[in-house]
This record gives C-alpha cells, structure tokens and sequence, in this order.
C-alpha cells in the first residue's frame, strides 16, 4: 500500500495514478453491483484526482470540522467516482465499496446523501448542487466568515437546468470567490449528445455574461487542471469560478470512450476486466491532501442584540399573521445568532423585512428566483445556521423538487408562505396558493403549520426554530382578530377547542377558522350548539383532540378550509379519524372546488363556500 500525505508533496506522477484508480474502481463498484454511471465517473476522475489530492483542505478524519473545504457532486449520478475518492482517501474500505454500493440497507447509495459524513447535501436531481453549494459559500463569506472553498463538480448536461445560472447569478451578485464550479464536458448525455457537446466557447459565455470568471482546459491534462485550481484558489475578491473542462466519458477505456449508448450501464464483468487490465490494474493508493489550518476553525461568537422578546398582541386587535412572522422572526434573531433570513424579492408583503432591517448582515435576498432561495437556504443549514425562507405560498410550487431533495439532504428548512387561498382577494388566482398544503404535507418527515391568529403566529415561528427536518408555515395575508391571549401555549401537533358543543364540530385553520366562529354564532342562534376547532398544526395533526370532539357530537363534523380538497386540512382530518377507527363519522368537507378570480376577501370565501353561511349551512345539513 502506497501513502502520500500533504498536497506539495503530491507529484502528478502520483496524482495520475490516483486517477487511474479511481477509474478502475468506478468500474468494480458499479460493476459489483450491477448498476450505476461508470462512464460518467471516468470522465472527471482526473479533475477529482488533482483537487483532493492537491487542493481540497479537508480533515478526512473530522469531517465536521468548520475550516474543512466542502465538495459537493452536483453530477451525483457520478457516485461511484465519490465513493472511490473515499476509498482513495481512507474512509471508505474497498470491501463497502465492492459490496456496498447500491446494496438495500448500505450507506453507498446510487446517489450520495449526507448518511455518509463528507457529504453535505443529497444530489442525483440534476441542477440543484452548485445552488446548495451557493448557501455553503454565503456562509463562508458572511456568516462564518472562514477561508474555506466550496469545489462543486457539475456535468454539462445539467447546465440546461435554469436553477444553474440562478445559482451563478446569485453568486455574482453576492461576490463569492470561494464558490468553484468545475464542469466535466463530457458531450454525452443519457440519451445522445448534449445541447452544446464539447462548444466550450458557447458555455463560456453565457457564464461570463452572468459574472464568473471562466477557465476553460483540457479536463485530462493533470498539469492544466493543476493550473486552473490554482487559479480558481486565488482570491478574485468578487467572481466565482467556472472551470470548462473538456472531457471524454469513458475516459480510459478505448471500447467504450466517447461512444453513446453507454450512460448509466455497468460494464459486463468481461469487459470490466479487460478495462481494468488496461487501466493498469487495480491499486491500493490512500493518499491525502492538504488540511486546513487550524486556525482558520476558531469560532468567534456573534454579539446578541435586543432582548428578544416575544411581541404582544391584544386580544381582539386585528393584526396579520404574515405581520406577526415578521415581528417573531426579529425577536428569534435577537435571542439567536444563528437564525438567518432569505426572501423571493417580496419581503415587504411576507414581511422578512422586517429581519432585514434589524439583522442585515443574516439576511440574503434571493430576488425571484425561488430554486435559489430554498437552495441556498440548504446550504445554509449545512453550515448550521437556522435558515427561514420565504414567499408567496403559490410561488413554493416552483421550487418544489429542491424542497422534497432538501429532505433527502436530511437538512433542517424553515419555509413560510405568505398570500395563501382566495382570501387574498384581486390578485386572482395566479397568486392564490392552492396547493401548499398537499405539496408540504406530501413531503417525508415535514410539518405544516397554519396559525389563525398573531398570538399563535409568534409561539409557532419559535417552535419552527427547534423542529427537526421540513417545516412549513402558512400565513395569512389580510388582517384578522387576535383571539389568544400571550402565554398560550402551540405544541407542535396540536389544536385548540375555541367553543364546546355536543351537537356538531367545526374545524378549520387559518382564515377559516374566524369563518367557523362566526357560523358557531349564526347556529347558536338556532340552538345548535357547535363545537370549533382550529387544526393549527395540520401535520402532524392533532387526532386526539378530533376524536374527543366528533365522538362528543355524535360523528359530526364540517371542515373548511382555504385550500383545493386534494391534501389539505380535510384529507389531515379525514385520514386521521378513519386511522383512529372514528365511528360513526359524518364528514363534510368545505373547500376550494372551482377556478377562482378577482374579488374581495368576503366575495371570494362566499363563492368557494367556505365562509360563515356555508359552514353553517353545512352544519344544518348534517343535522338533518
């Protein structure tokens, strides 16, 4: 076995190969396991090679060190590459990587997620790496304000991916030099050739125009690539770089180079063997880099201004819940250094303006450009910081697929939603947010979270701080009375019993939940005496407390709610009481069935059926 250790001693005679052997395992690992992207890991291995052996500043032995460089595969479907640079580096035995890739139960998976230490965030969706890796390098620069890089190998393919040139437009903007994106040009795609194949001038360009600094080489001359990282390391004080590096997929192997038809396919174990044999054969290299200083790894603790507490609201004073998450989220930022702030451009409706006037240097605005804003708010959590995010519910959808990765990353995203349902009024349905609900309850481990009022808004933006994985609050945009006095206490998973009655339940949450008080009058007046429910936390739900209250009015219940009826509160409240065995159960549900349009808050909750008059109407109804 063959060690070499600091990245000046490191010869590109050796450093060749280490690339040479990270090509042969490649091939063993996919091959072993009957699957994976070979050909796609071959093309980069001389750029992986260079960087860890050379220039990656990393304590393989301590890999949440705070002065360690970070490595993010935005290709991650080059995972067998990954996986044998841990091998290479000593983390990783050749026994996990020849029987553990791809196997059910093992941490080697097709894809890399943070289940391995050295990795920061999950890849495989193309587009969504070099914009994680934007929130790591705002970290570095503003929050932590440590020298270390964030190195992102990214495939040409996924440069058709628009979140790419938000990232590289939200990192010119914020002037990140220690943003590096290394593209491996491979000119092959999964199906044929790339939209630009090997036009290295037409990717130069359009990163130019959008700020970076581009190097554009040969991706298999170790000395170019040597060069081009030196370069990149060099502090530029205000661009990003772009390294255009010209590869060959198959990289290697003269049966299987540059020929299509051979993405995503583990070679045959014949001529598996045959590549390996002309590669040289199989090598036991541990070799590894620089490490960072240690110096560079103190902590200075930031100073805590204000006193941090939490605002008040009088009972009956009409305040929105969107102004609410405004106010909680300056007085969290004043108890916690650690809670950062971003927007989509319309921070003085989601009020995060607010935090951007008291804490601007936690504060990053992200414009419109929602991919970016959940990305970097990944990123920024990679880092540990505490990250909330907001827009408009409706415009969350776009950046749906970076939310559901942002689980599978197993990181922890704060999202609030303003302007949600038809009671936001003229603005039509274009900025109606319809779907959130569904969209936030459908991903694995989130909770959703939609207050009534300011009192409730404040104690679950503070519960939000310390919940673990996806969290999502829905606000409201118009004003609405307080109807909980300070101190009430929001666990998360819980819900409030605002009227007792035997004869109906009514459940809502959010606008509805004022509806459902007002129909509890108008039934009232009827004799009809209607137990309400506000469902603050929607997931998880509070089945006990629903339970107790259709079981006390005989199986009744009408729920309303601000939302389309596929996934939201009533499909909550629904699937908990069938869970729980409820019976009788009598259900009706009130939502958003139809298109809406422009009208006011009262006009429009009148039309979806979802206002006082129809709930209790619905009540009646159910009543006989």
């Amino acid at each position: 076995m063959t060690t070499t250790t600091p990245a000046a001693t490191t010869e590109l005679e050796t450093v060749a190969e280490l690339a040479a052997q990270l090509r042969v395992d490649s091939i063993r690992s996919s091959t072993s396991a009957g699957s994976g992207h070979p050909t796609s890991s071959m093309s980069a291995a001389d750029l992986m090679a260079v960087l860890v052996a050379r220039h990656l500043r990393y304590d393989w032995d301590d890999p949440s060190s705070p002065a360690n460089d970070h490595l993010i595969f935005s290709k991650g479907h080059a995972s067998p590459l990954l996986y044998s640079v841990f091998r290479a580096v000593g983390v990783v035995s050749e026994e996990e990587l020849l029987t553990g890739y791809r196997r059910f139960a093992q941490r080697l998976e097709g894809h890399p997620t943070p289940v391995l230490p050295w990795v920061d965030v999950a890849t495989g969706s193309l587009g969504q790496g070099l914009p994680d890796g934007v929130g790591v390098a705002l970290a570095g620069k503003y929050l932590d304000r440590r020298p270390y890089r964030v190195w992102v190998l990214c495939g040409d393919s996924e440069l058709s991916e628009g979140s790419m040139w938000e990232a590289l437009d939200k990192a010119s903007y914020y002037q990140l030099a220690n943003l590096v994106a290394l593209v491996d040009v491979n000119r092959l795609g999964q199906r044929g050739e790339t939209e630009f194949g090997w036009n290295l001038d037409a990717y130069a360009r359009r990163a130019e125009s959008f700020g970076a600094r581009v190097i554009a080489i040969d991706g298999h001359d170790l000395t170019a690539i040597d060069n081009a990282l030196t370069t990149a390391a060099e502090d530029t004080g205000d661009r990003p770089t772009v390294i255009l590096a010209k590869t060959i997929k198959g990289r290697g192997f003269s049966e299987i180079e540059d020929r299509n038809g051979w993405h995503g396919k583990p070679l045959p174990e014949d001529l598996a063997d045959r590549a390996i044999a002309g590669l040289g054969g199989v090598r036991d290299l541990v070799l590894r880099g620089p490490r960072p200083d240690p110096e560079s790894a103190t902590t200075t603790a930031e100073p805590v201004t204000g006193d941090g507490a939490r605002p008040h609201y009088g009972v009956g004073e009409k305040v929105a819940t969107r102004k609410a998450y405004g106010d909680a989220l300056v007085a969290l930022g004043a108890r916690d250094p650690r809670v950062v702030a971003l927007d989509g451009e319309v921070n003085n409706s989601t009020y995060a303006g607010e935090f951007a006037h008291a804490y601007p240097e936690r504060y990053f605005e992200m414009f419109i450009a929602e991919q970016q804003l959940i990305a970097a708010a990944t990123g920024l959590n990679v880092r540990g910081y505490r990250a909330f995010a907001s827009t408009f519910a409706a415009f969350l959808t776009r950046a749906y697929d970076f939310i559901r990765m942002g689980s599978i990353s197993r990181v922890d995203l704060r999202l609030v939603g303003s302007h949600a349902g038809v009671e936001i009024g003229a603005d039509g349905p274009s900025q109606m947010g319809l779907e959130d609900l569904a969209m936030l309850r459908a991903v694995h481990g989130s909770t959703v979270l939609y207050p009534s009022d300011a009192t409730s808004a404040v104690a679950l933006v503070d519960a939000m701080a310390t919940t673990a994985g996806i969290s999502y609050l829905r606000t409201t945009r118009g004003a609405y009375p307080v109807l909980y006095p300070d101190g009430e206490t929001f666990p998360v998973g819980g819900a409030k019993v605002l009227r007792d009655g035997d004869d109906v339940t009514l459940a809502g949450a959010g606008v509805t939940v004022h509806e459902c008080l007002r129909a509890a009058d108008l039934l009232a007046q009827q004799g009809i005496r209607a137990r309400v429910i506000d469902c603050y936390s929607i997931k998880p739900i509070d089945t006990a407390t629903l339970t107790a209250a259709v079981t006390a009015t005989g199986g009744r219940i009408v729920v309303a709610e601000d939302h389309h009826p596929e996934g939201g509160l009533g499909s909550a409240i629904a699937d908990a009481l069938v869970a729980a065995g409820q019976a009788p159960l009598s259900l009706t549900r009130l939502a958003v069935t139809g298109m809406p349009g422009s009208g006011t808050s009262a006009e429009l909750l009148a039309w979806a059926g979802i206002d006082a008059d129809h709930i209790a109407e619905a009540a009646r109804d159910l009543l006989g």
